[in-house]
């Protein structure tokens, strides 16, 4: 009981956070990094974006505001979408990585984003009702707990989303759960490679800024075969470290995590 206690406080926690981040104004040159927000010297939403592996292309033709420059990677570009496909991008946010899928599964093709807050989720139907986009949708929930019908899904798109979550192997369960029999699963997000210090593990802010709840490569990799996945495959970036040192101040945080691309097929 004091487990499940526990983990709905960390939810409300890195909920709270990203309801702020969503009731930013983004569609100027206004900032918001896992950790440092808005000094004068931070980067634009698009600059960070562009660290992260973001075209230009795909930077401009997004929805104003669909981008709250937040992420480790860019995971659409690495889940070789087909047109026909069914997506769903896990944390999904403005919409930001949903609307960039939506463009490659094309009109006989579907994008569904799942975000557990509702202002979020706001934003995302709000940039989808603007910009016109019919085959994406927003739904509320949590990533342990998706709203998505069982084996109906081709891929799963998640962007530095999962080391949020309480609840790892549940969330790789319901993914495996919502996969077709070949579906894949695309991800990436912040994996650790030394051991965290006892003073960033216990702080709740730097576990909503996709620092403390990070796991190993060994950890994630035996979650996802305890869920059924085979074919797993995780790619440490090492480049990464250059966006990830800004993180939190007066760490060397970049010698604990780096960003990751992580595959598995159902």
């Amino acid at each position: 009981m004091m487990n499940e206690v526990e983990n709905d406080e960390i939810r409300q926690h890195v909920r709270n956070r990203y309801k702020k981040i969503a009731l930013q104004d983004t569609s100027s040159d206004s900032c918001c990094e896992p950790v440092i927000c808005c000094k004068e010297s931070s980067p634009s939403v698009d600059q960070m974006s562009s660290k992260l592996g973001y075209s230009e292309e795909e930077l401009t033709v997004v929805p104003v505001g669909a981008n709250l420059g937040l992420g480790c990677g860019n995971p659409q570009a690495i889940a070789s979408l087909q047109r026909g496909e069914v997506v769903v991008d896990l944390g999904s946010g403005g919409g930001f990585d949903s609307f960039l899928a939506s463009r490659q599964v094309g009109e006989t093709g579907k994008v569904i984003g799942v975000d557990m807050t509702p202002e979020m989720i706001s934003k995302a139907r709000g940039n989808a009702l603007k910009s016109g986009y019919q085959n994406t949708e927003f739904r509320l929930g949590e990533i342990e707990h998706l709203p998505i019908a069982d084996q109906s899904v081709h891929v799963i798109i998640s962007n530095c989303v999962i080391n949020l979550s309480p609840d790892k192997q549940q969330v790789f369960n319901e993914a495996y759960r919502i996969l077709k029999v070949g579906g894949r699963l695309a991800i990436s997000d912040v994996v650790t490679t030394a051991v965290l210090p006892e003073l960033i593990k216990q702080d709740m802010d730097a576990l909503a800024s996709c620092v403390s709840g990070a796991s190993s490569i060994g950890e994630i990799e035996q979650m996802l075969i305890n869920s059924g996945f085979k074919d797993i495959a995780i790619e440490p970036k090492d480049e990464s470290r250059v966006f990830i040192k800004d993180w939190v101040e007066g760490v060397n945080i970049e010698d604990y995590i780096v960003s990751s691309v992580i595959k598995a097929v159902k």
